[in-house]
C-alpha cells in the first residue's frame, strides 16, 4: 500500500474500472469493510483482466493511503 503513496493511481470505482477495462491498471487495491454489491463486480473485472488484488483492512485506510479526505472502497495504481 505504500506504493500508493509515490506512485500514479486512480481513485474511486468509476476511474478504477476504466483503468483496468482500458489495460491501464497494474494493482488493484480493495476495502475488505467495502459494500460487497460495490466490489464484487470489480474483483470479477480485476481477475478476467489478470491485475492482482491487495486488500487493505478498511475504507478509512484505503483513503488516506491514497490522499483523499473521503472512505475510499477500491483503487488502483495505473502502469
Amino acid at each position: 500500500m505504500e506504493r500508493l503513496k509515490t506512485e500514479k493511481h486512480v481513485v474511486g470505482l468509476k476511474q478504477s474500472v476504466r483503468a483496468v477495462e482500458e489495460d491501464k491498471a497494474s494493482l488493484a487495491f480493495v476495502a475488505r469493510d467495502a459494500d460487497y454489491h460495490v466490489v464484487f463486480p470489480f474483483e470479477n473485472l480485476c481477475r478476467e483482466k489478470n491485475i492482482q488484488i491487495e486488500y487493505v483492512n478498511n475504507i478509512k485506510e484505503l483513503g488516506k493511503a491514497c490522499h483523499v479526505e473521503v472512505p475510499t472502497a477500491v483503487a488502483v495504481l495505473l502502469r
